[in-house]
């Protein structure tokens, strides 16, 4: 019975819920939208939409997740201190340059698909994941690093049973702010040829099909709930278990 109270579980088999019932729905967007021929997107299933979306996401913050937390740990060592200033500035830039440049940048060299988006993400993605671990890393007490060099461990052993270990809840904030800000960037993916939930979203712009628009937008935005909620419980997880 506790579990049927769980705000995710239900959340998930919404999620489930609209991806399974939305081929059906034709008849309820027509009579919400009566001007439209057709106000129900079916170019693509749902469900390869979403798997196409996940995996554009999944991948970016993949890459991400290697190279914020990789320079991070590096700036905060003795031998790299001296280039914090410089990455920090570097991976600020690239989250200021618009999505949408990136992509006009990338497909002249990369082509259409699904990788110029992937680049996109991963520049938009990399500045909260750097922040939190460079914030995670420098909260750790020094008495915890003056502990673990009084029993005996090696630098890579404080970096991985107490550093990077107290930082996990932080850590995993920016992980958790970045991929929700990609869940809803990735839909801008399907204006180069790249499949996700944005397709419908601008097909449906381009053709004055607000139902279109609806449908793409509601799924990313859930998507985005029960992501968010996903990662609200790991933290937790994390947070109890460094206690």
């Amino acid at each position: 019975m506790r579990r049927l109270r769980d705000p995710l579980l239900w959340l998930v088999l919404l999620y489930g819920a609209l991806l399974t019932l939305m081929p059906y729905s034709g008849p309820l967007f027509h009579r919400w939208f009566p001007d439209l021929a057709r106000p129900l997107y079916q170019q693509e299933s749902f469900w390869q939409l979403t798997l196409a979306h996940l995996f554009l996401v999944m991948t970016a913050s993949l890459l991400a997740i290697v190279i914020g937390i990789g320079s991070g740990v590096l700036v905060t060592r003795r031998t790299g201190r001296a280039f914090r200033p410089l990455i920090e500035t570097l991976v600020a830039a690239g989250q200021t340059i618009p999505p949408v440049a990136v992509l006009a940048i990338a497909v002249p060299v990369m082509g259409f698909g699904a990788w110029p988006a992937v680049v996109a993400l991963l520049l938009y993605g990399l500045l909260p994941i750097l922040q939190g671990t460079l914030a995670g890393i420098d909260s750790v007490p020094a008495s915890s690093r003056e502990i673990a060099i009084g029993v005996g461990m090696s630098g890579w052993q404080r970096l991985w049973q107490i550093e990077l270990a107290l930082a996990a809840p932080v850590i995993i904030a920016g992980i958790r702010t970045s991929v929700i800000i990609n869940i809803g960037t990735a839909a801008i993916a399907s204006t180069v040829g790249a499949k996700s939930l944005g397709s419908p979203v601008i097909i449906g712009l381009s053709g004055f099909n607000t139902a279109y628009v609806i449908q793409g937008a509601l799924l990313v935005a859930l998507l985005a709930i029960v992501s968010d909620r996903l990662f609200e419980r790991l933290q937790r997880w994390l947070s109890v278990n460094e206690r």
